[in-house]
């Protein structure tokens, strides 16, 4: 029996449009599309090997943009900061106060508005002429302010990456995904209860977007390697708190 060429067309084109739409990652029977093919080849690893590689690729990058949201002491804070070795450069919102974070080295500057200041004060009544004296301008931070510590951790690349490239538990593969136009393999940990990370299956396998554990917030990552202008406030635009900062 001869068989019937326009079945076998039929038959083709369906089995074209099913792989078309296999977009989890996993063949359907008959597809010979490797999901892989043309990508970085990590989503052929083991997915701890995946978390490997790319939390080498994030330590060894020379700078990265870091944007969303983390909780941490039951506090939630939007970010919005570029990063490198040298310093870092960002916004970040606390309730309903934003302020402007800058790192050059070890020295660290808070610019925020006069609501910013006169919120922060000791007793909830920031001296007038001080506030004013503060709107809009580079405050320096000192080294030794309990301040300090906590926002400098918003501009250290390495402490922010170490403690955020990662799942906690058991990693497992979840499929193929995407970010920012960009085809993503998914790391999970513990089935998702410890958080997942899309991991780049373009060029170096950067991490592209976290979403921590316990609802502890959401963050991307962009801009990997592109170095960014890092410099001093002009001296006009700085001043010196002249005591501790408010711890509030």
């Amino acid at each position: 029996m001869t068989a019937n060429p326009r079945g076998r067309a039929r038959r083709a084109v369906l089995v074209s449009a099913l792989c078309a739409l296999a977009v989890s990652g996993t063949a359907l029977t008959g597809c010979s599309k490797d999901p892989n093919e043309g990508t970085n080849g990590v989503g052929k690893l083991p997915p701890a090997q995946i978390l490997s590689k790319t939390r080498k690729a994030a330590g060894t990058a020379d700078a990265v943009r870091l944007s969303g949201t983390v909780v941490t002491s039951g506090r939630t804070y939007k970010l919005d900061m570029r990063l490198k070795a040298a310093g870092a450069t960002g916004s970040v919102t606390a309730k309903d106060a934003t302020f402007q974070l800058l790192r050059v080295g070890e020295q660290l500057y808070l610019k925020a508005d006069a609501g910013f200041w006169s919120a922060a004060g000791h007793d909830g009544k920031a001296d007038a002429a001080a506030v004013d004296k503060l709107d809009g301008k580079y405050v320096k931070v000192p080294a030794g302010d309990p301040a300090y510590k906590k926002f400098s951790g918003f501009t250290d690349k390495r402490l922010l990456l170490d403690g955020l490239v990662t799942v906690h538990g058991t990693p497992a593969t979840d499929g193929y995904k995407e970010q920012a136009g960009v085809r993503t393999i998914r790391i999970t940990g513990d089935k998702g209860a410890g958080g997942t990370l899309d991991v780049s299956l373009k060029g170096t396998p950067y991490p592209l977007r976290l979403t921590r554990a316990g609802g502890a917030g959401t963050l991307t990552f962009a801009a990997w390697g592109k170095d960014f202008a890092l410099e001093e406030p002009a001296e006009g635009d700085t001043v010196d708190y002249g005591r501790q900062l408010p711890t509030s």
